[in-house]
């Protein structure tokens, strides 16, 4: 039987990573993803967990504070972007310590202490390839997954949003696709003139903006935030693309 896991953090790019990471993994399932320790509680109130990814810096209550409330908690390993709790999670004994964004192999390299303990890690893991940047040829641009190269128009892209080391690419003609890519790399390659990068997390196609504010633009059926360092340029591009 898999390992049940409980995923805690309040971004959501955070959680969609780990639920890629460990569907990557056999022996790991996800049970449960919450977004506070609030709602972590009441999912370890309800069923059986193993093992759980838990942010520290969360709204409501610290991550540190809500394991040292649980009087029997699972196995857990922390997920955090700040060095200085490493010393009240070891304290607390936590699996491991991992620091965002988190690379594959380290991310790997805790989940095997869990599996190994559980008799669950029979061989050891096969790494996934390195990124390879996008191929890019007149119109399109062709993405490494699933071990073949898929072909994507960019003028079918609605919008790319970056998940840590993966980003989700949706478009007008199929599902989601989601690669090893960084958002600043992709940027690079696609066509100034038809995309804009309009927060940390997203890239949009120009031509499928519906209507914009200072705050959000609209895409299709989704309503995309619009970064604070971002503002001035996406402004002065959609006054120009809505002329």
């Amino acid at each position: 039987m898999n390992l049940r896991c409980l995923l805690v953090d309040d971004e959501p790019p955070a959680l969609d990573v780990l639920e890629i990471y460990i569907e990557s993994v056999e022996g790991l399932t996800v049970a449960a993803r919450c977004e506070n320790a609030l709602q972590a509680f009441q999912v370890l109130q309800q069923q059986p967990i193993d093992l759980m990814f838990l942010d520290i810096t969360m709204p409501k209550l610290l991550g540190t504070d809500f394991l040292r409330s649980l009087h029997n908690p699972p196995q857990v390993i922390i997920t955090t972007a700040y060095r200085e709790y490493a010393l009240d999670g070891y304290e607390l004994d936590v699996v491991d310590y991992l620091l965002k964004p988190i690379p594959l192999d380290r991310f790997l390299r805790a989940v095997g202490k869990v599996l190994k303990k559980n008799g669950k890690l029979e061989t050891p893991f096969q790494l996934p390839e390195k990124e390879s940047p996008p191929q890019m040829s007149e119109g399109c641009l062709f993405f490494r997954a699933d071990r073949k190269l898929i072909k994507v128009f960019t003028n079918e892209i609605l919008y790319i949003e970056s998940l840590r080391d993966y980003v989700r690419i949706i478009t007008t003609t199929s599902k989601p696709l989601i690669v090893k890519q960084s958002i600043s790399t992709l940027e690079a390659m696609l066509p100034t003139n038809q995309f804009v990068r309009i927060h940390r997390s997203f890239i949009t196609a120009i031509s499928y903006i519906k209507s914009y504010t200072p705050r959000h633009v609209e895409v299709g059926s989704q309503e995309l935030p619009i970064g604070r360092l971002y503002q001035k340029d996406v402004e002065r591009i959609l006054q120009i693309s809505f002329k």
